[in-house]
C-alpha cells in the first residue's frame, strides 16, 4: 500500500505561504484581544465527553465528536469547541480572581463533519470571553472588539454586519405572546434558526404545521419581518412587552454612544445554540451576496457554570474560525499578499573562501536582530538577485575574492538600487544602513 502525500480529510498542511497567512490573522487576533487587556490561556486537546454532554447539543455529541475510550477506559473526545473548556477552567478560579474575567485563545478544533466551503473538520478559533462583567457593558465590550477586529484588518460596514438578538425578546415572544409550552418553544427555535436555509413556502408550511392558533401565527409572522431596533420598539410597545426585560435597548443605545450602531441590525432569526446563550446573540455575517454567510457567533450565558455546581456568573464572548475569516477576506481583497517572504539582507559568495566570513557576518547580525539568509555554498553573481526576489530580501550582498581580501562587503538596496562599502567587521554602520 502506497502512503497517501495527501492530509486527512477535512485538515491541512500549511506551507510557509498558507503559514503566513494564518501567522498574519493570528497576530491581528492577539493584538487586538491585547488592546482590551485580555488575557491569553489554553487547555488540553483531550476532555472527558462527559464535559460536551453536560452542555452541547445532542447533534454534536452524536454525530461531530472524535471520541474513543483511553487505555484507562475513560471516555475522551477531542476537543470540537472551547466554550465548555474555558467555563471549568473559570469554575477553578472565579472564587479568587478579581473580575472581570477577560481571557481569550486561538485553540485548534475538531468536528467530524462533511468539509465544505467555509466548514472543514480541524480549524483553528479565536475565542474571547469576559466573565462577571456588569449587565449590558459585557455584551458591548466584546462588541466593541469584534469590530475592532475586523477594522484592523481593513474591513468596515461596507464588508460585514453584526445581526443581533435577545434571547430574552424570543422568549417573550414563544411563552407569552404566543403562549407556547416547552416543548413547542424549542420546536420554534428550530424552526427559526433554520429559516433562512429554507424557501419562503417550505417555511409557511412548517409555519402552518405548527399547534399554533391562526392569531398566534400572525404575531410570529409579524416578529419575523422585524428587522431594525425601530420596528422591534414599535412591536414591544404594540404587545406591551416589559421593556426593562429586553437588555438589546440599552445596548443599542450604549453601541449609538460609540458611533458604532452602523454595524448592528436586528435580526430576529438569529437565535444560536439553545445549550448555551441566555441574552444577546449575535453573528457577524459577509454583506458580499459571493460569500454571504457567518464569520463568526456569540453571546451571552449565564448559567455555563452551574454544570460544575457553581453559581451562576454571567459571561459573554464569541467564536471566529481562519476559514471563514480567511474567506471573508479574500471575497474582499484584503488580504496582504504573501506569496514571498521576507528577509533584511541575503548574504552571498563567490567562492569557498567566503563561506567562513559569510558566517561569521551572519551571526553577527542575527545577534542585532537582523534576519539574514545564507546561502551556504558559492553563487554565481547573475543567481543572486534571482534568489533575492524569491525570498523577499531588502538588501543583497556578495563576498567575492577581491572583498575578502580586503576586510569589505558591497550592500545593495534591492528598491533604490543605492550600493554602500563597508568594512565588514563594522557591524553597527552595516546596521544602520539595514535598519
Amino acid at each position: 500500500m502506497t502512503l497517501s502525500k495527501k492530509p486527512y480529510k477535512g485538515t491541512r498542511d500549511f506551507f510557509p505561504e498558507e503559514k503566513r497567512i494564518r501567522d498574519y490573522m493570528f497576530s491581528k487576533m492577539k493584538e487586538t484581544a491585547q488592546l482590551f487587556a485580555y488575557e491569553s490561556y489554553d487547555g488540553p486537546l483531550l476532555e472527558e465527553v462527559e464535559l460536551y454532554k453536560a452542555k452541547s447539543g445532542e447533534e454534536l455529541i452524536n454525530d461531530q465528536i472524535y471520541s474513543f475510550n483511553d487505555r484507562g477506559e475513560r471516555f475522551v473526545a477531542i476537543r470540537p469547541e472551547m466554550t465548555p473548556t474555558v467555563a471549568r477552567m473559570v469554575a477553578q478560579v472565579h472564587r479568587e480572581v478579581s473580575k472581570p474575567i477577560r481571557w481569550f485563545s486561538i485553540p485548534n478544533l475538531y468536528r467530524y463533519e462533511r468539509p465544505q466551503k467555509g466548514r472543514l473538520r480541524e480549524h483553528w478559533q479565536f475565542n474571547v470571553d469576559v466573565f462577571g462583567a456588569p449587565k449590558i457593558l459585557g455584551e458591548l465590550e466584546i462588541i466593541q472588539l469584534g469590530i475592532k477586529l475586523m477594522q484592523s484588518f481593513g474591513a468596515n460596514s461596507e464588508h460585514f454586519e453584526i445581526l443581533i438578538n435577545d434571547r430574552a425578546i424570543v422568549d417573550n415572544v414563544f411563552k407569552d405572546l404566543l403562549n407556547c409550552s416547552e416543548d413547542e418553544c424549542y420546536k420554534l427555535y428550530k424552526l427559526v434558526d433554520r429559516s433562512k436555509k429554507l424557501d419562503k413556502e417550505k417555511f409557511e408550511k412548517q409555519i402552518d404545521e405548527t399547534s399554533l392558533t391562526e392569531e398566534a401565527k400572525e404575531i410570529f409572522k409579524e416578529y419575523l419581518k422585524l428587522n431594525s431596533i425601530d420596528l422591534l420598539n414599535t412591536f414591544i410597545q404594540k404587545h406591551s412587552i416589559p421593556k426593562d426585560s429586553i437588555e438589546l435597548i440599552g445596548l443599542y443605545e450604549r453601541l449609538q454612544e460609540l458611533n458604532l450602531s452602523e454595524y448592528v441590525v436586528f435580526d430576529p432569526t438569529i437565535v444560536r445554540g439553545l445549550d448555551y446563550y441566555t441574552g444577546i446573540v449575535f453573528e457577524i455575517f459577509d454583506k458580499n451576496p459571493e460569500n454571504r454567510r457567518a464569520i463568526c457567533g456569540g453571546g451571552s450565558y449565564a448559567n455555563i457554570l452551574k454544570i460544575f455546581n457553581e453559581p451562576s456568573l454571567p459571561g459573554v464572548g464569541f467564536g471566529l474560525g481562519d476559514v471563514t475569516l480567511k474567506d471573508f477576506l479574500i471575497t474582499h481583497n484584503l488580504l496582504p499578499d504573501f506569496t514571498t517572504p521576507t528577509v533584511d539582507l541575503i548574504l552571498t559568495t563567490q567562492d569557498e573562501d567566503g563561506i567562513k566570513p559569510l558566517l561569521s557576518l551572519a551571526h553577527s547580525l542575527r545577534s542585532e536582530k537582523i534576519s539574514v539568509f545564507t546561502q551556504l555554498e558559492p553563487l554565481k553573481i547573475k543567481k543572486v538577485f534571482s534568489l533575492a526576489e524569491k525570498k523577499g530580501a531588502k538588501f543583497a550582498a556578495i563576498l567575492g575574492s577581491q572583498e575578502i581580501e580586503n576586510g569589505l562587503i558591497q550592500i545593495k538596496n534591492l528598491s533604490t538600487k543605492d550600493q554602500k562599502e563597508f568594512k565588514i567587521d563594522n557591524i553597527e554602520d552595516i546596521k544602520g544602513y539595514l535598519a
